[in-house]
């Protein structure tokens, strides 16, 4: 089975020595390198080996966690980020889902909560733990989007998207084929003008689609 790459970049040593032991129990997983800093990180992934997936606070010495996104966005977007945060205020998650991040889950959260988060991230989806969410909810206004009509089956697709389920789970839900879930998913994309399902997402929490 071909492991999938992690990196890790965090200024505090416990805590990645904590991840760490937490990941070499995890067999699907392997921990390729880790940094202090964002500047030792991206000297990293100028190398041949690049993760899959990198695990990325935020306040960190020299390029900081909003840096390194900004970077790997442009450079390296087939690497998904994680950000593992204790900062949940508004500006701060929302300069980050913005800025298209895969996953934000804060240092607090449990074990279990991690390693879902890691799995769904790792199967393409997103994964916001549920008071990132509410911060994403809050921050929206409540006043619909005018001019985009939405059916039944768009708005159902929306609402077990939000659940953080993959197609074939939306599919298995809906009694639909997944050719026909990916097929709403790329309509959605087209008549929402946005490029991801962070964005469908984003719309749905913004319109009131779900109520986290």
């Amino acid at each position: 089975m071909k492991k999938i790459k992690v990196a890790l970049a965090d200024d505090h040593q416990l805590f990645r020595s904590g991840l760490t032991a937490l990941l070499k129990d995890l067999p699907e997983y392997e921990i390729i390198y880790e940094a202090s800093n964002g500047t030792e990180l991206l000297e990293r992934i100028a190398g041949k080996i690049k993760p899959d997936i990198l695990l990325l606070d935020i306040k960190m010495p020299d390029k900081n966690g909003f840096e390194v996104v900004e970077f790997l966005k442009v450079h390296h977007p087939e690497i998904k980020i994680v950000i593992l945060s204790m900062f949940s205020d508004e500006p701060t998650v929302m300069k980050m889902i913005k800025a298209g991040v895969e996953g934000y889950i804060l240092k607090d959260a449990n074990q279990q909560e991690f390693i879902d988060a890691l799995q769904t991230v790792s199967e393409n989806e997103v994964y916001y733990s549920k008071s990132i969410n509410k911060v994403i909810q809050k921050s929206f206004s409540k006043k619909p989007i005018a001019g985009v009509q939405l059916n039944d089956n768009e708005i159902q697709f929306l609402k077990l998207l939000c659940q953080q389920l993959s197609n074939k789970e939306i599919a298995d839900k809906m009694c639909l084929s997944v050719r026909t879930i990916d097929g709403y998913r790329d309509q959605l994309f087209e008549k929402l003008e946005v490029k991801s399902r962070v964005g469908l997402v984003l719309y749905a929490i913004k319109n009131k689609i779900v109520d986290l």
